[in-house]
């Protein structure tokens, strides 16, 4: 109820009229069943406006770190996240991505809408970035089909490091769904799991339009993080 009231009232009227957002591809959003919504991830504001443009509720494997916050602005941020359809996706490793995937897989079984950014984070200089194959594990693990979703101009409305959002407009593509339902039940073979993730994210980068850098993001912001500490210490 709290979703629809958001994207239907109260703020995706008012997302409409300011960032005028258009959309291609819509017809490759089915109208029913479970699929998995994998898009690129340049702003927080990704989380925002794909959900608003799509069809369908979307549910969204999000950060963890959006609902481990503390105080009442922890309290707010988590009850938020909660209530317009997002799970915290742990991504340490281990049996705490294994129950963020599994909540994945609950999602789909129910016959909803998942949306996850393989990259695993943002991109730090918007350029796409080489996807986990938790994404893979998911596909095999349900045999649900994947809409490819290229997001353009959002990391121009909200990049990396500003609170308050530019006005620009924003652009949502869904591709054409991929089908590795053949594939269902090898959600073990990591080679297998790489070659979709690979094939996941060429379709990303050819309807967003993208540079791609084979290497994670999360690597990138590391080394990124780094220098900058080390500079600091220098000066």
């Amino acid at each position: 109820m709290f979703y629809w009231l958001l994207k239907r009232v109260f703020v995706g009227p008012l997302l409409r009229v300011l960032f005028r957002p258009w959309v291609r591809g819509m017809e490759n959003v089915p109208a029913e069943g479970p699929a998995i919504l994998a898009g690129n991830h340049m702003s927080f504001l990704d989380s925002i406006f794909l959900p608003l443009m799509a069809p369908r509720p979307v549910v969204f494997l999000a950060k963890k770190d959006y609902f481990t916050g503390r105080g009442l602005r922890g309290i707010l941020m988590r009850r938020f996240f909660l209530m317009t359809n997002q799970l915290p996706m742990d991504r340490s490793g281990g049996t705490a991505s294994e129950a963020s995937l599994n909540s994945g897989l609950k999602v789909l079984r129910e016959g909803k809408l998942l949306g996850i950014y393989p990259e695993g984070t943002r991109s730090p200089d918007g350029r796409l970035y080489r996807g986990r194959t938790g994404v893979a594990r998911l596909v095999l693990e349900s045999g649900a089909p994947v809409i490819p979703v290229a997001l353009i101009g959002t990391d121009e409305v909200q990049p990396m490091g500003r609170t308050l959002p530019r006005i620009r407009r924003v652009g949502i593509v869904f591709g054409q769904p991929l089908d590795f339902s053949k594939y269902e039940g090898l959600g073990h073979d990591r080679f297998l799991m790489r070659s979709i993730t690979d094939e996941i994210m060429y379709e990303i980068l050819r309807i967003s339009g993208q540079q791609y850098v084979d290497t994670y993001a999360s690597s990138v912001k590391t080394r990124l993080l780094t220098q900058k500490k080390t500079g600091e210490a220098a000066d």
